[in-house]
């Protein structure tokens, strides 16, 4: 940015050295643009710029009249930068400030460290490492709450540092806000209203206050024991199948740049935990692509309820539930690609190998904390037992392999095992917002148009927007369809719809994912710190390992999935036949506010 000369640019000095910046931008803004670091706690990008923590600190000294006036700090995250100013980022009197602000925060800060969830990966604990800070020097009353355990998310508040991050992510991304400041003054929490646990409220178990806050005042429900012992169970067939979105995601628990794609390494530790069998989910996806297509077609030819909505997001599905009751019968009724495999797995598997479905013990690995909540759901037991019996996000799959002394790295990459190693590159864009429309529509055009896909990459469904728009030409029908990501960006889209916006009329199919950008952007991914995430799309570099598997896939069609085909002509008969309402189908629950 030095040295460009626009008039919707203006100047600034930082350290003594001139900068060019855009107008309107802020201090931190503009140190960024410098390669300057300032510290932050409570700031997240577009979502919370409040001010609150004061660790970003700066001196800056503006123009008054013919002079300058004297340097004063100012909070970087929230102050303008006006032409002319001159800023300090580390002088001794900022260093102390921070030093006495970061003291203040452990002052009431339970120091847990090592049996901390986010121990290593915690912005407090680092900053104090950074600023030599390992006690404080104010001393009095520290409060004591309760552990918040009743729901997947578990909130801690006695390491909770008020940041409000969790707050302004739930309502202003989410649309939810079941979480806020309660009480006043020194006895101030973060909570529900009323105090109510967060399983008694219209919370939708999402994890983005999670991946938002910046301690281990939030935290998953950890699953791994049960999984540890299911492992030492003799008697137990212990399985796990693989979302597509993990494979994007876990290199970054064993420092792997984001959008690196360990999908080799990730098979070979999972098989060196001894699971009895490691499945690729891309096949269920693929499944699920042929039951809700199929779905959608009859849907159009019936004149039943449109438009239809997917039902592969479990946090979008209880948000339907809780605030458009009126939209549950437009949501598909198939199960997730997570709750088919299992499904899958405890009857035509059990079947086949000859094994009682409750000597198997089925395990998800997925980006996604409503995941545990909704292997909890009734009509999720197609063979008189759980679907799925535990779910366990991708930080926990790093712990497991972490506890495990497993040297990830190191590993040589291996396959997912048969029979259920086939996936569509269909499947795997599953995990990126507009994914499950885009397999859709390879499949639904098919039918529509009674031929072969010459071209089956639907772009215009791509991208991180938080709504999408597109129409498309089969034959004589006009297919229009929107995708969402976010449920602050379904309330928005689900709205528009309600009001009769002209922009959305005669929809037919929508696609919405409870988390912004898809699974890659799930509750239960490796946590990035904020200024990880004020330079990197994480959402676009994860996405884009998925569509390059797609890419260089020669199958990319999910009714081309061989597996998929073999699993009907055996079992099932035909798409949305009798016995696979039985078992790949579910219900839903009007539940209201």
């Amino acid at each position: 940015m030095r040295g460009i000369v626009d008039m919707d640019m203006i100047k600034v000095k930082i350290n003594g050295r001139e900068y060019a910046v855009e107008k309107g931008a802020t201090v931190l803004e503009a140190a960024k643009a410098a390669h300057i670091d300032i510290p932050t706690l409570c700031y997240l990008k577009d979502i919370n710029e409040i001010g609150a923590c004061r660790l970003c600190l700066v001196e800056v000294s503006e123009r008054r009249g013919p002079a300058m006036g004297p340097f004063r700090m100012v909070t970087a995250c929230v102050y303008p930068c006006t032409d002319g100013m001159e800023i300090k980022t580390n002088t001794p009197r900022i260093a102390e400030s921070r030093r006495m602000n970061l003291e203040l925060l452990l002052s009431n800060h339970e120091k847990k460290c090592l049996s901390c969830v986010r121990s290593t990966n915690c912005e407090l604990q680092t900053l104090c490492r950074e600023y030599g800070v390992d006690q404080s020097r104010f001393e009095g009353v520290v409060n004591h709450y309760e552990v918040d355990d009743k729901s997947p998310i578990i909130r801690d508040n006695n390491k909770c540092i008020l940041c409000r991050r969790c707050v302004a992510t739930c309502a202003k991304v989410q649309g939810i806000g079941v979480i806020g400041a309660n009480n006043r003054g020194f006895d101030t929490y973060i909570g529900s209203a009323f105090g109510e646990a967060l399983a008694d409220t219209s919370c939708i178990n999402c994890g983005q206050c999670i991946v938002a806050c910046p301690v281990g005042a939030l935290y998953e429900r950890d699953d791994t024991d049960k999984v540890f012992e299911a492992l030492a169970d003799p008697d137990k067939h212990v399985l796990i199948c693989a979302a597509p979105s993990v494979r994007a995601q876990i290199g970054e628990c064993f420092g792997y740049e984001p959008g690196t794609d360990t999908e080799g390494k990730m098979v070979a530790a999972l098989k060196a935990l001894g699971f009895d069998g490691v499945f690729d989910m891309n096949l269920t996806a693929d499944l699920t692509i042929v039951e809700e297509a199929t779905e959608l077609v009859g849907r159009i030819q019936n004149k039943g309820v449109l438009p239809m909505i997917t039902s592969c997001s479990p946090g979008w599905i209880k948000f339907c539930e809780h605030y458009f009751p009126d939209f549950v019968d437009n949501l598909s009724t198939c199960k997730s690609p997570q709750q088919m495999f299992g499904a899958v797995v405890k009857t035509y598997y059990a079947e086949k190998m000859g094994w009682d479905p409750k000597d198997i013990y089925m395990v998800s690995a997925i980006p996604c904390t409503a995941k545990k909540f909704e292997v909890t759901r009734p009509d999720e037991c197609a063979a008189g037992v759980p679907d799925i019996d535990v779910a366990i996000t991708t930080r926990e799959v790093g712990r497991m392999i972490q506890k495990a002394g497993i040297n990830f790295r190191a590993l040589e990459d291996e396959k997912f095992d048969d029979p259920f190693a086939i996936g569509s590159g269909a499947g795997a864009i599953f995990g990126a917002t507009g994914g499950v429309m885009e397999a859709a529509l390879r499949y639904a055009a098919e039918i529509i148009l009674g031929k072969k896909l010459e071209k089956v990459d639907f772009t215009e469904v791509r991208g991180t927007e938080g709504i999408k728009l597109a129409s498309y030409k089969l034959g004589d029908m006009n297919v229009k369809v929107a995708v969402s990501s976010s449920t602050g960006m379904a309330k928005k889209l689900l709205n528009m719809i309600k009001a009769g916006d002209e922009t959305v009329k005669d929809v037919i199919f929508i696609e919405i994912m409870g988390c912004p950008g898809g699974c890659v952007n799930g509750g239960g991914q490796p946590i990035q710190p904020a200024k990880v995430r004020m330079d990197t799309d994480l959402r676009a570099v994860r996405a884009a390992v998925l569509y390059r598997d797609d890419a260089e896939e020669t199958l990319r069609k999910s009714q081309d999935n061989l597996a998929v085909q073999v699993l009907y002509k055996e079992f099932f008969g035909e798409p949305n036949s009798h016995k696979a309402h039985e078992i790949l189908h579910t219900s839903y629950i009007k539940r209201g506010l």
